[in-house]
């Protein structure tokens, strides 16, 4: 099989960012009064003034990761990953998450279909401590062809408890969580690289992992709720979910730069498509993230309590400039 890459597969990351940044630079208006936005767009949430409390909205969906669930016609899951998405969103400002809305979209209803996926949504409201308080369901025969999962989600923080990436020093340490897999980014490239293969996605996953690779593809994504707790007893200065893009993202935090000197081992997912696909080294760190779902930069006295974390380890350092991991430049 030829080099993949994401742009390949359809999906250019670098137009995307331009068509981004077109939409973004014609919303300019902003309300006056009460709820005025506090944050500029672009972090990982909006955030407006709500007395000595900020009121936080994220969304997101599943994208196409629904396309493996109808291949496998399982979709007890990505309501999971839909919730995980916009939460682990949230977390990543320091804002606990209360209340979502999910919004589906459909070519025609089916009640087996949206049975499963109400299930993986109440799942995900658990998991997170939050309440569905409403959505819309819309069916659009005419635009949609199968459906399309996505949500918001409203969270709430005290104002001066939110951490936006701006007291982030250079010096400060990198504490890595797991993923579970490829929680709900790069399918797009996954997709293709076992589509185009003498692989279905009912195959065993070599190397005994014990699941098929659809299942380790359906692997729902995990909701970090717990990094609530650690911030009541350590100084984080800056924190990121590690979605779409790798961690090219992190740049949302600070003009600094990043060195991960040891990064978590990849799960047997990455690796397989690795090479199955024959993506080279930094393309899979700037479409997957590969092993890493979170990451929580502290001061070198807070380490220890961040380390509680389970899977918790150190990755690297905060440095001047730059983006790497072991030694490969992903960003000069």
């Amino acid at each position: 099989m030829k080099k993949l890459t994401y742009a390949m597969s359809g999906v250019d990351i670098l137009e995307e960012k331009k068509a981004v940044s077109a939409l973004v630079d014609r919303i300019t208006y902003t309300r006056k009064g009460a709820g005025t936005p506090i944050t500029r767009i672009g972090h990982y949430a909006g955030l407006i003034e709500f007395g000595e409390y900020v009121l936080a909205l994220t969304s997101d969906g599943v994208g196409s990761k629904i396309l493996v669930a109808d291949a496998l016609q399982k979709w007890d899951t990505i309501g999971i990953d839909c919730v995980a998405m916009n939460v682990n969103d949230l977390l990543a400002m320091g804002v606990e998450p209360v209340a979502f809305s999910d919004y589906i979209a459909i070519d025609h209803p089916s009640v087996e279909r949206m049975e499963q996926i109400g299930a993986g949504l109440e799942r995900g409201a658990e998991l997170s401590n939050i309440t569905i308080v409403g959505g819309e369901t819309a069916t659009l025969p005419e635009i949609v062809r199968g459906f399309d999962l996505a949500g918001t989600c409203l969270g709430i923080a005290l104002r001066n408890r939110v951490i936006t990436g701006e007291k982030i020093e250079v010096g400060d340490l990198l504490i890595g969580l797991p993923s579970t897999g490829l929680h709900s980014n790069g399918y797009t490239l996954a997709r293709k690289i076992i589509e185009e293969s003498d692989y279905t996605y009912h195959d065993p996953l070599p190397k005994g992992s014990g699941k098929t690779i659809g299942e380790a593809l359906l692997e729902p994504t995990k909701i970090y709720i717990e990094i609530l707790n650690v911030l009541e007893n350590v100084d984080a200065h800056g924190l990121a979910h590690i979605t779409g893009g790798g961690l090219l993202k992190l740049h949302r935090l600070t003009e600094h730069g990043f060195n991960i000197s040891n990064p978590i081992k990849p799960q047997p997912i990455f690796e397989f498509l690795q090479n199955l696909g024959s993506v080279e080294n930094d393309e899979m760190y700037r479409t997957f993230n590969m092993g890493m779902g979170f990451l929580i930069v502290v001061p070198e006295d807070d380490a220890p309590i961040t380390l509680r974390l389970k899977g918790a380890q150190i990755v690297g350092e905060v440095v001047k400039n730059g983006i790497s991991i072991k030694g490969l430049e992903l960003e000069p």
